[in-house]
């Protein structure tokens, strides 16, 4: 029986796909070798900095090391932090695209990005929010400067 090209391109087309979301599921992904705290500059007393004691318990210990990064802008170890986002589900308050970016929380033991993320508003954020599981809800949260 003689294939033709359109019978073979779906399967191409398909052995591709499966492929790339192998290699996707599949990747390394560099994770941080500690979570430091976030410390205070020299020049400012330990009661102005986001410690532990000052961060809601909802927020992971992993979250700590993120807002570590994001005040002192990076390198972040995924390269989709920092992005804007979009605020599709409109669970945040409304405001121009390029408010809101997102941030990785690490999730120890997962394979991918997980689903926890660190969402902050304005430039320099002066509103954060924190989602478990990927966008569905958001619990806002402060940190002291």
């Amino acid at each position: 029986m003689q294939r033709t090209w359109k019978t073979l391109l779906p399967l191409l087309v398909l052995a591709l796909v499966v492929g790339y979301l192998y290699t996707q599921r599949h990747a390394t992904v560099t994770r941080p070798a500690a979570s430091p705290p976030i410390a205070a500059p020299a020049d400012q007393p330990e009661s102005n900095t986001a410690s532990s004691a000052q961060l809601p318990a909802f927020l992971p210990p992993e979250a700590h090391h993120t807002l570590a990064l994001i005040a002192s802008g990076g390198p972040f170890p995924h390269r989709q932090d920092g992005v804007v986002f979009g605020n599709y589900e409109h669970l945040l308050p409304a405001e121009p695209r390029g408010y809101y970016h997102e941030y990785t929380v690490e999730t120890p033991g997962a394979r991918d990005r997980g689903a926890r993320r660190i969402i902050t508003g304005g430039n320099p954020p002066v509103a954060y929010y924190y989602t478990g599981d990927h966008y569905r809800s958001f619990r806002e949260f402060t940190v002291s400067r």
